[in-house]
């Protein structure tokens, strides 16, 4: 492998994993079919308890990882993906 920088042959190659945590929603068919009339109506009759449930349920998180492959030329230190 060469790298484009400086055109040298000394370049390694590193396996990278990234991770990113993002909030769980929910869709928009939930929405479209439920969610427009379920929220009021837990507020309106179910407001203690869904306070409750608001306060100590346990967010809802999802972790994304990824793999990606990354050339280190150990001559000038360009890096670059494969």
């Amino acid at each position: 492998m060469v790298c484009p920088k400086c055109g040298s042959n000394d370049v390694n190659v590193q396996v990278v994993q990234e991770t990113q945590l993002t909030d769980k929603h929910h869709g928009i068919f939930w929405w479209l079919f439920i969610g427009w009339w379920w929220l009021p109506l837990k507020w309106l009759f179910f407001t203690l308890p869904a306070l409750i449930v608001k306060i100590f349920a346990p967010k809802r998180k999802k972790l994304k990882q990824k793999e990606k492959s990354v050339c280190v030329c150990q001559n000038c230190g360009y890096k670059w993906d494969v």
